[in-house]
């Protein structure tokens, strides 16, 4: 048979190139039905990527709703002091205690999912949250306010654990990078979604003004309950319930070939203890995450830490309180800060979509360090602009510094979104194994949303004391130590399976600087095989 080279634009990996040369039963194929096949093998990697997409998306919904919320509270917040006179204390909890309360969500969503599904568990999330999000649209009272504000925290603190769960679970191995920051997106949508109504809305009655706001924020999750019904359940999750014929035919949807798709219904069946028992399989979960081995430990300073570091670099308290920031720097009017929120939102959704495009293709430790030191350097001008706003008026003028804070807001975060923002979700979802995964998430949700909580509780009150100038250089100090955690501490996972990356931390080999593919590199090496020029 002659060599047949691959077409330019049809990505065929070794293995289904020396499979498609000799045919599925052993017979060699000349070049047209080589070709052939390669064009139906792009065609339905074409539709399976596809379809991983719209369940991805589907599942992401969830993020437009803790995004919607973060991003409209901001603004609520000015309308509801004056409406129902409420104190800056009380502020402070209303803002914060949504992260923390998330937490009830969070790890019971974990456990949840295991039982009913990674789909069903997101559907029970939304009820929860439309239920809060209907109580605080009418609250008459602080109180009541609080109460609707605690179940809304539950319902997104469901959502946002199980929905990053299911897409990499879901997602192709090339794809999962991209399709797991959906929720990032979303996320930034809904933030965006948010300040866009708070400057919509602002010009009504203060009584009604930030109901409508609130009350705007439910209709994601009613797109969410007609989402389920669309979508398949994780097929991992299926095979762990021993319905494997079901999995099967998920995979078929997602995969390339028949053949790949038993290939990881092997994987997974392994990984999830139905054809190989391992005593580490026999522990309990929650006890193999507290007392664990070195390479579960390994797994839990990577996606634990990075969901730690996200939030106490201080992006909440730039989105919750970007009005108090441009306030600080020197806006007056309520309509003008909240324009200026739109701004900001506006930057945070474009620079996750560049994300998206980059993330598997850049991978994920690069964009690591070019978020982590940006976000250090806008961060520190940011306290600068505040600090000379405040003590060198007379050297320029007030304009200048209200710009160059409103610059250094988007710069942060802009840079928080190329990065931090959506890798934290897919570091949390991939480093754990099939056993680990679930409750693994959730316990990484629990240093995010604890430390979210206490940065947002905290911020008036420690501005007050240090300065809103002065809580923005201590953010830049931390993040310069996110820098350090990201070279110590966090691997690089593009391109690998999530079975291959529970196999690279038992090995212990991610803490080895500069990691190299042996895929990539095998188009370096000379072949043995040369061609022989007949006659």
């Amino acid at each position: 048979m002659e060599s047949v080279k691959m077409r330019p634009g049809t990505a065929t990996t070794k293995r289904e190139y020396r499979r498609m040369e000799v045919g599925e039963e052993g017979e060699e194929l000349d070049e047209a039905e080589w070709l052939h096949r390669a064009e139906a093998q792009s065609q339905r990697r074409r539709r399976g990527q596809c379809y991983a997409f719209g369940c991805a998306l589907f599942a992401s919904l969830n993020g437009i709703l803790l995004g919607y919320d973060v991003g409209v509270m901001s603004g609520c917040i000015i309308y509801m002091q004056k409406d129902l006179h409420i104190t800056e204390f009380q502020q402070e909890i209303l803002v914060g205690c949504l992260s923390v309360v998330s937490l009830v969500g969070s790890l019971s969503g974990g456990r949840t999912s295991d039982v009913i599904g990674r789909k069903w568990t997101m559907g029970l999330g939304a009820i929860v949250f439309q239920l809060g999000a209907a109580i605080m649209t009418f609250a008459p009272s602080f109180t009541v306010l609080m109460i609707g504000r605690l179940l809304a925290g539950v319902g997104i603190g469901f959502g946002a654990m199980v929905s990053g769960v299911y897409i990499a679970e879901i997602s192709p191995a090339g794809a999962r990078g991209t399709l797991t920051s959906l929720p990032e997106i979303c996320i930034n949508l809904g933030i965006l979604l948010g300040y866009v109504s708070n400057y919509a809305f602002s010009g009504l009655s203060e009584h009604i003004n930030w109901r409508i706001m609130l009350g705007v924020g439910i209709l994601p999750s009613v797109f969410i309950g007609f989402a389920l019904f669309v979508i398949p359940e994780s097929p991992r999750w299926l095979v762990m319930e021993k319905r494997v014929s079901e999995a099967r035919a998920v995979l078929l949807q997602i995969s390339e070939s028949e053949a790949e798709v038993e290939e990881r219904l092997a994987e997974i069946e392994e990984a999830a203890g139905l054809m190989k028992s391992t005593k580490s399989e026999e522990k309990e979960v929650w006890r193999e995450l507290l007392n664990p081995s070195p390479a579960v430990r390994r797994m839990l300073y990577a996606g634990c830490g990075i969901q730690l570091f996200q939030q106490i670099t201080g992006i909440d308290a730039t989105v919750y309180y970007s009005p108090t920031i441009f306030k600080d720097a020197g806006i007056k009017s309520d309509q003008e800060l909240l324009a200026a929120t739109v701004a900001v939102g506006f930057t945070k959704t474009v620079f996750i979509l560049v994300a998206i495009f980059l993330i598997d293709k850049v991978g994920r430790k690069p964009l690591l360090y070019v978020s982590t030191i940006g976000m250090t350097i806008c961060l520190f001008l940011l306290g600068v602009a505040l600090t000379l706003q405040k003590h060198a008026a007379g050297l320029m003028s007030p304009r200048i510094g209200i710009d160059l804070a409103i610059f250094a807001v988007c710069g942060n975060v802009a840079f928080f979104s190329i990065g931090i923002g959506p890798i934290c979700w897919v570091l949390s979802s991939e480093v754990f194994p099939l056993r680990l995964r679930a409750q693994g998430s959730a316990l990484g949700q629990v240093g995010g949303r604890v430390s979210s909580g206490l940065v947002s509780m905290s911020f008036l009150s420690m501005a007050r004391a240090i300065s809103v100038a002065g809580m923005f250089f201590v953010f830049a100090a931390i993040s310069v130590v996110s820098v350090l955690f990201v070279y110590f501490c966090v691997p690089e996972t593009k391109g690998k399976t999530l079975e291959q990356i529970e196999m690279m931390f038992e090995s212990g080999d991610e803490w080895r600087g500069g990691e190299i593919e042996l895929e990539d590199t095998q188009h370096l090496i000379p072949s043995n095989k040369k061609s022989v020029p007949l006659g």
